[in-house]
């Protein structure tokens, strides 16, 4: 691995600008919300914020003692959190370039930490075989998710900020619900280490990327798997979607940084982004971009020649948008049944439970 930053312009026949500071190879990157900042972790045990720019100047935070394997910024550019090799998870002040303080629960190397939406909470996980969730304020760790059968190579939140879903080793992908602690998926798609993964804008998608050489797309409303993609020659070791959701880009251990593009040909996706936006847990998000999934995704590399393609109608015809208006309200009456559903199935959970432990004191008094 070489130990430079690469940042390429979306535009035709524009300059890539190639970065030299870290010592060691670099392990991650993103941009900050604004796109002012770049912050890459290294095997050199350092942070570095990057001006974009030709002169590439940037930053160095130290206080890690091993790799850096993740970066974060908050959704508002004021925090970074990252994640080591050292098992901690560290959280910075951006501006001020200053380090605030440690997150040390886990007993092995933590390979990914994230801001919540609303920067109140951090998810991290870790070789140790769990995920954990911390508050920001308090510097707690509030629960922590031990299904995986191997380690944990990634987390991200939901764009509601209601949910969490990790890949692993183990080759699957777990969908929990952060409000109740309740694993609400679990795929297992893949034929092998699950590497990556990224969550689409409107909330409604799942890219992951796989050491199977895939990657997939996943239809988290109907809970199955929607596309497989094939690209990389060997692992793809990366993925993520862009800020609009209008592509995504993968990485590989062939060398390939792959772009694709993602077309939502018949719904105005600006006014879905204002829905989701306004909305306050996954049932309205599912709600507000039901007209997208009717329409269906397509998908392809931006590598090959693009075809030509239709523009969003400017004006929807009376009949589909009554009819997709429908479709939302009668979602709405599902989406509210399925919440009294889950309240009694929880009821009568306890109930049992009750039973259950009334009947083996029953028995117990029997015997003794």
């Amino acid at each position: 691995m070489d130990s430079c930053l690469m940042i390429w312009s979306m535009k035709p026949q524009m300059r890539a600008y190639r970065f030299v500071g870290h010592k060691d190879a670099v392990m991650c990157v993103q941009f900050s919300p604004s796109g002012h900042l770049v912050a890459s972790g290294s095997r050199d045990k350092t942070v570095r914020l990057w001006i974009p720019s030709v002169k590439g100047e940037s930053t160095v935070f130290k206080a890690h003692t091993a790799t850096v394997r993740s970066v974060h910024f908050s959704s508002d550019g004021q925090s970074l959190v990252t994640a080591s090799d050292d098992k901690t998870v560290k959280v910075w002040m951006v501006h001020r370039q200053k380090f605030l303080f440690s997150l040390s629960q886990h007993i092995n190397w933590v390979r990914c930490a994230r801001f919540s939406p609303d920067g109140r909470l951090i998810v991290s996980a870790s070789d140790d075989k769990t995920v954990k969730l911390w508050d920001k304020t308090s510097r707690e760790c509030i629960h922590s998710f031990c299904e995986h059968g191997g380690f944990v190579n990634h987390v991200d939140f939901h764009p509601s900020g209601t949910c969490i879903a990790a890949a692993g080793t183990d080759n699957t992908v777990k969908v929990w619900d952060v409000r109740m602690n309740r694993l609400l998926q679990h795929y297992q798609v893949h034929s092998a280490v699950v590497n990556s993964l990224s969550f689409h804008p409107s909330g409604n998608y799942l890219v992951t990327a796989s050491n199977d050489s895939t990657l997939k797309i996943l239809d988290l409303l109907e809970g199955r798997l929607l596309y497989t993609l094939h690209g990389h020659q060997g692992p793809a070791t990366c993925v993520a979607f862009s800020r609009t959701g209008d592509f995504f880009a993968s990485g590989g251990s062939d060398e390939q940084v792959m772009v694709w593009k993602t077309n939502f040909d018949a719904a105005d996706y600006g006014d879905v982004l204002k829905t989701q936006k306004s909305s306050t847990g996954v049932e309205e998000t599912h709600r507000a971009v039901q007209s997208e999934m009717d329409c269906g995704v397509h998908l392809k590399k931006t590598k090959t020649q693009d075809s030509d393609r239709n523009h969003v109608q400017q004006e929807e015809d009376t009949s589909l948008a009554n009819t997709l208006e429908h479709i939302m309200g009668q979602l709405d009456v599902l989406t509210q049944t399925v919440s009294i559903l889950e309240q009694r199935l929880t009821l009568t959970e306890d109930k049992l439970k009750e039973c259950l432990e009334n009947q083996q004191k029953i028995i117990q008094n029997k015997t003794s």
